[in-house]
């Protein structure tokens, strides 16, 4: 299991990665507008614009193969985190969660995690952060998680 950054290359394979998980697990229970919202920004070419802002897209490659992705938007906000279908459960999420807070610069970290992925956010430490909300026809749950400030962390300090 190796992470690294999205590259050019990638950018047909993660959004497939990305469009099938959504597909299998958020897709259901969304309207038309909702599945339709998900298409544009998971599309390559969305995925080449963001490359180029201030967002980190980092993917999980096993057997040479995406098996993961996640975005992190401004070094403040996960934006993405899909794992193949597939491959879930195995530890990849987490991975690319620790490997992206390695790049947070904000002292809280947030994600509107769709409903079904609230109990995964959990689990790597997110908490609720507000009512349930819908953007685009997309419904999702915002979170947070509080980060250690860096010096702290650094030292051992709490």
């Amino acid at each position: 299991m190796h992470i690294r950054k999205l590259t050019p290359d990638d950018l047909t394979h993660a959004s497939a990665v990305c469009l099938d998980a959504f597909m299998q697990a958020v897709a259901p229970s969304l309207s038309a507008q909702g599945i339709e919202t998900f298409t544009r920004v998971a599309a390559p070419l969305a995925f080449a614009e963001r490359m180029q802002g201030d967002n980190l897209i980092l993917v999980c490659i096993v057997d040479g193969v995406i098996t993961g992705l996640i975005e992190l938007k401004e070094g403040r906000h996960v934006a993405m985190l899909f794992i193949a279908p597939r491959c879930q459960r195995q530890g990849i999420g987490a991975r690319l969660m620790s490997a992206a807070l390695e790049h947070a610069r904000a002292e809280i970290v947030t994600v509107r995690a769709s409903l079904s992925s609230v109990p995964a956010y959990q689990r790597y430490g997110f908490n609720l952060a507000g009512e349930v909300g819908e953007f685009a026809g997309l419904t999702y749950q915002p979170m947070e998680m509080p980060l250690r400030p860096r010096a702290a962390a650094a030292s051992g300090a709490e």
